[in-house]
């Protein structure tokens, strides 16, 4: 009786779908599907065919018994009828006996098919969601990516592997029973019958009953992940002992949980008195089955037999009947798993590689902005209302950002970047290693536009240091060995060293196996800047952009940093973007944004002299430190 519980948890998941509502996938779907499936077409077969014998095996095993029981009662008229017992009984034995070799054989093509499916779809959609664009992963939910790699893949396995082959084998089941019961004794038969929408009709609207709970329960599940994973965060947890009471927010999560806990016990009392519905009908027509089929038997109209068979195919009638009053919907919410992969896989990348590529140039290479124009991608463009997780995607369309911005830096030279905040300059510096696309104009490496690149070369070409100095929760070598995977210990310690981070290592017990802890957490802001930098040294870029790089760090810090920045910057095209100007002065070229345009551009004496923005903004900068000088001196 577990089956028909089975069949109704299957009901709920999805059940509140578009797709299940209307009764229809998207157009297309079921060929995409099979275009998955086709890898595995010769053990799909297989495994159907292996469901059917169960089916069929589940039919003749009652038949057989039935002949038991027929040969015991005439046992005085059939000649040796103790043999014929023997061999009837070792008959439903090899059944017994063939059912599990084929449930066996059965479950290893089902794993095979099914964890193939999962693993294709699974590095499908990965490698889809890495070729996204960074505007793509600035509004989507992590979550909902994770879920849609876990939880929806594995719901697409289940079309195939579990529901596909449950109406199979309920289909064959019923027909098989139905007809061979009417065989048997047509009169019982549809008397049985008769009791069956006493309970299906009940069941298929305490299945949405069911789905309204569990529904809400996923919902709270969901709000407490999220709420997990915030708070559980270094920031998260910060931000909480910070500013947060810690008794409101366990009592926000225990009335979540609350709640889930009535939701479990009323949907564990609605389950459990779905199969004891199962349980009293079939009862009763087991009890009507032999009282009829008893009665007939008595007065000679049917051997005994017919009724112990008749009894044995009742349970092969009213579970399959069950299953399939509910079969659309189970392959519905089956089917809107694949629909909502094949949702992430029709997201357009809108940054993409040109299928001839062109190199980068020898040597130093020149950097040059030719009248880019920006804006930065609605979301319609980029994203889906489902990962985002709102009902309607965000409609309001952007402003542009760069306004025809023309700079050049030399190769080998360094160009700064100033202005301030909201400027554009974390918008330009994104445009150089193609994190974004141009409008218009074009970003150029020694002529070269990067959209005529493919990407490795140009991973090997730009090589950026942010603010936040992303690392992996990983060891210090695996986030070394990111950007240089053929990297060696020597190279790795080398870089560290180079990187102002060699007493550091030589402090740290595990030394290079030092796990940093989830976005490096287990270090401070200027040795998880430093690692990032010694990163940055390993794959040895030849243009190097620095974006904020020692704007959250204290002065020590920012000392041992500059220091590392000057071994990273040797021989390199660099364009820096700060707002300390003293760590700027020294830049080849000072170029200053305003709202999207270059307002000024020269060197720093240049820019002092003529007296402009950037003269305004030294002077905010530096005056009250020159004042607090003099009155100390005095």
């Amino acid at each position: 009786m577990d089956r028909p519980l089975t069949l109704m948890r299957g009901v709920v998941r999805g059940a509140d779908s578009p797709s299940i509502r209307r009764g229809s996938v998207a157009p297309g779907t079921w060929p995409r599907i099979w275009g998955f499936v086709r890898p595995y077409r010769r053990w799909l077969i297989a495994y159907l065919a292996l469901t059917t014998v169960t089916a069929v095996i589940g039919v003749v095993t009652p038949l057989l018994a039935g002949r038991v029981v027929n040969t015991i009662v005439a046992a005085r008229e059939i000649p040796d009828a103790a043999r014929v017992v023997i061999v009837i009984a070792a008959g439903i034995a090899g059944m017994a006996v063939l059912e599990a070799v084929v449930g066996l054989a059965g479950r290893w093509f089902s794993s095979r098919l099914g964890e193939g499916l999962i693993e294709d779809l699974r590095v499908a959609v990965f490698s889809h969601v890495q070729s996204m664009p960074l505007a793509f992963f600035a509004r989507t939910r992590t979550g909902a990516l994770v879920s849609r790699l876990n939880n929806d893949v594995i719901g697409a396995q289940t079309a195939i592997t579990s529901t596909l082959s449950t109406v199979l084998a309920n289909t064959i089941q019923l027909v098989l029973a139905v007809a061979v019961m009417i065989g048997l004794a047509w009169q019982v038969t549809v008397l049985a019958m008769l009791l069956l929408p006493v309970f299906v009709l009940p069941a298929r609207r305490m299945g949405t009953w069911l789905a309204e709970l569990r529904r809400e329960a996923a919902e709270l599940n969901a709000t407490m992940g999220n709420q997990m994973t915030e708070r559980f965060s270094a920031p998260g947890a910060t931000l909480v002992k910070l500013f947060g009471d810690p008794d409101e927010e366990a009592g926000v999560f225990r009335g979540q949980v609350s709640r889930v806990r009535e939701i479990g016990v009323r949907s564990a009392m609605v389950s459990r008195l779905f199969v004891t519905a199962l349980q009293l009908v079939s009862a009763l027509a087991q009890a009507l089955i032999y009282g009829l089929g008893g009665y007939l038997a008595v007065t000679g109209a049917i051997p005994a037999g017919t009724v112990v068979a008749l009894g044995l195919l009742l349970t092969r009638l009213y579970t399959p009947m069950t299953a399939l009053a509910n079969a659309r919907v189970d392959v519905m919410t089956a089917l809107v798993a694949f629909e909502r992969v094949f949702e992430v896989l029709d997201l357009r990348p809108t940054i993409t590689e040109r299928p001839d590529p062109r190199p980068v140039p020898d040597g130093p290479v020149d950097v040059r902005l030719r009248a880019v124009r920006f804006t930065y991608p609605s979301a319609a463009d980029v994203s889906l209302a489902s990962l985002e997780e709102v009902a309607v995607l965000d409609q309001r369309s952007h402003s542009e950002v760069l306004h025809g911005v023309d700079l050049h830096v030399h190769g080998g030279g360094l160009l700064a970047l100033v202005g301030p905040s909201g400027a554009g300059k974390s918008t330009l510096a994104a445009l150089v290693p193609r994190l974004y696309d141009v409008d218009s104009g074009a970003v150029e490496l020694s002529g070269t536009d990067v959209r005529d690149l493919d990407f490795a070369t140009l991973r090997r070409t730009v090589g950026m240091v942010t603010q936040d100095g992303h690392l992996f929760h990983d060891t210090i070598a695996q986030n070394l060995r990111y950007a240089a995977p053929e990297a060696g210990e020597a190279e790795m310690v080398d870089a560290l060293r180079r990187a102002r981070l060699g007493e550091l290592l030589e402090a740290l017990p595990d030394g290079l196996d030092t796990v940093v802890g989830e976005r490096g957490y287990r270090l401070s802001g200027g040795e998880r800047q430093r690692l990032t930098i010694a990163r940055l040294l390993l794959a040895k870029p030849r243009v190097v952009i620095l974006d904020e790089a020692t704007a959250h760090l204290d002065s020590e810090s920012e000392v041992a940093v500059q220091e590392a920045l000057t071994e990273a910057l040797a021989g390199r095209t660099a364009i820096v973007i700060a707002h300390r100007l003293s760590t700027v002065r020294s830049a080849d070229r000072i170029a200053v944004l305003d709202a999207g345009r270059v307002v000024e551009s020269g060197t720093h004496e240049e820019l002092l002299a003529a007296n402009g923005r950037y003269a305004s903004l030294y002077r905010t900068q530096f005056a009250p430190q020159t004042g607090e000088r003099t009155a100390r001196g005095a």
